[in-house]
C-alpha cells in the first residue's frame, strides 16, 4: 500500500512539474515576441506560429498561414511600427489540456511615427491591445494556431494586469 501511495505522489510530481515547465515555455514565448518586436525582426516574432495558424490584426484583417504572418509583420516592421516598442504582460494562461494553452495579453506599443486610422493611444501615448493566442503542443514544441489582437479604446479602462494562471 505504501508503495502505491508513493507511486501516486510521484507521478503527481512528475505531472506538476511538466504543466511548471509548459507554463515556463509559453512564457518564454510572449517573452521572445516582445524582444523580437521591439529588434523589428519579423523572423524572430514568427518563430512559433504555426504553418496553418489563424491571425486576426487589430483592423480587423484576417489571414491564415505562417508566411502571410510573417509577410505582414515584415511590412510593419519597415513601415509603420519601425522602431517601435512592444511590451506584453501575460494576465491569464490557462492549460486547458497538457497539450492546449490559451493566453490573453495585454499589450502596450510605444515610439511610433504614426497611428492607423482609427486607432488610438491611452492617455501615456501607448497603443494598447488585448492579444489573445491559443497555442498547440505537438512533438514537444509549443506552436501558436490561432492569434486575435483587438486595441483597448481610449474610454476602456485598463488596470495593471494581475499575472494569473488557471488550470483545468
Amino acid at each position: 500500500m505504501k508503495s502505491l501511495v508513493l507511486v501516486a505522489v510521484m507521478l503527481a510530481a512528475i505531472a506538476a512539474s511538466a504543466q511548471m515547465s509548459d507554463e515556463s515555455a509559453i512564457r518564454g514565448i510572449v517573452e521572445e515576441e516582445a524582444a523580437a518586436w521591439t529588434k523589428g525582426d519579423a523572423a524572430a516574432y514568427s518563430r512559433h506560429f504555426a504553418e496553418n495558424g489563424t491571425f486576426t490584426n487589430i483592423l480587423g484583417q484576417f489571414s491564415i498561414g505562417h508566411d502571410n504572418f510573417l509577410k505582414h509583420h515584415s511590412e510593419l516592421f519597415r513601415g509603420p511600427y519601425r522602431g517601435t516598442i512592444l511590451h506584453h504582460d501575460v494576465v491569464s494562461l490557462q492549460l486547458v489540456r497538457p497539450d492546449v494553452a490559451v493566453v490573453e495579453v495585454l499589450t502596450s506599443v510605444t515610439g511610433f511615427q504614426k497611428l492607423a486610422l482609427g486607432l488610438n493611444t491611452d492617455n501615456k501615448g501607448r497603443l494598447r491591445t488585448r492579444l489573445l493566442q491559443v497555442l498547440v503542443k505537438d512533438k514537444g514544441e509549443w506552436q501558436i494556431i490561432a492569434y486575435h489582437n483587438v486595441d483597448v479604446k481610449s474610454q476602456t479602462p485598463v488596470p495593471d494586469p494581475e499575472l494569473a494562471s488557471i488550470h483545468y
